[in-house]
C-alpha cells in the first residue's frame, strides 16, 4: 500500500488523531499562557520572586518528557490529564521568561511620563509596559506553541491524545506491513499541525502589533 493509500484509508482517524492533537495543545498553550503571563507579571518587579519563578520553570524543563508522564501517572492517569499538565508545564519558561523580559526592557522614560500622567502603577503596568512588552510575550508564546506540539506526540506513551500513536504504532513494528507509512503519516501530520498554529501566531502578531513595535523573531 502506498503512502497515500494509507492516508485515504485511514483518514478519519488521522484526522481524529490530528484534531485531538492541536486541542492538547491549544489548552495546554492557553493554560500556561494565563497562568505564566499572570506570574510575569506579578514577579517581573520582584527579584526574589522573578528568581523563583524563573529557576523552577527551568527546573521542570530540564526533566525528560517520557520520565515526567511516567511520574504523573499515578497522580493523574493515563490520558488527557497526564498530558495536559505535563505540556502546560513545559510550557512556562519561555511566557514567564519573555514576559518578565519584556515587562522590565520598557524604558524608564517611558513609565515615569506615564506616572506623569497621573496613572497608577497598576495602570502603568497594564496600561504602558503590556502593551510594549507584548511582541515578546507573543514570541514566547510562539515558541513554547512549537516546542509542545513536538512533545505532544511522546504522550502516546502514556495513553495520550494526538498523533503520536501513530508514530509510536509505526516504530513498534518497523519492518512489517504499514509500520512506515504510519510513522510518516504521523511524522507530517505533526509537522502540517505546527505550520497551521505557526501562521495563526503570525496573523495575531499582524493584528496585534502596531508596525512600529514589530521586531523580527
Amino acid at each position: 500500500m502506498s503512502f497515500s493509500e494509507y492516508v485515504l484509508s485511514r483518514w478519519d482517524t488521522l484526522s481524529l488523531a490530528a484534531a485531538e492533537h492541536a486541542l492538547v495543545v491549544g489548552i495546554a498553550i492557553g493554560i500556561a499562557t494565563v497562568v505564566g503571563v499572570g506570574i510575569g507579571l506579578l514577579a517581573h518587579d520582584v527579584p526574589k520572586l522573578r528568581s523563583g519563578s524563573l529557576t523552577v520553570s527551568a527546573a521542570v524543563l530540564t526533566i525528560p518528557s517520557l520520565a515526567l508522564l511516567t511520574l504523573l501517572i499515578p497522580l493523574t492517569g493515563l490520558g488527557w490529564g497526564s498530558t495536559l499538565i505535563a505540556l502546560t508545564a513545559y510550557a512556562f519558561l519561555p511566557i514567564i521568561r519573555n514576559t518578565v523580559t519584556g515587562l522590565r526592557g520598557v524604558d524608564a522614560a517611558t513609565l515615569e511620563a506615564g506616572r506623569g500622567m497621573g496613572l497608577s502603577r497598576v495602570r502603568v503596568l497594564l496600561k504602558v509596559q503590556l502593551p510594549l512588552a507584548w511582541p515578546l510575550i507573543l514570541a514566547g508564546v510562539r515558541i513554547a506553541t512549537q516546542m509542545l506540539i513536538g512533545i505532544a506526540a511522546i504522550a502516546a506513551y502514556v495513553d495520550g491524545p494526538g498523533l503520536g500513536t501513530q508514530i509510536f504504532e509505526g516504530l513498534s513494528r518497523l519492518g512489517s506491513v504499514n509500520s512506515l507509512n504510519a510513522t510518516l503519516a504521523g511524522t507530517l501530520g505533526i509537522v502540517v499541525i505546527a505550520v497551521l498554529f505557526d501562521l495563526f501566531f503570525f496573523t495575531v502578531r499582524q493584528l496585534t502589533i502596531p508596525r512600529g513595535l514589530r521586531v523580527r523573531q
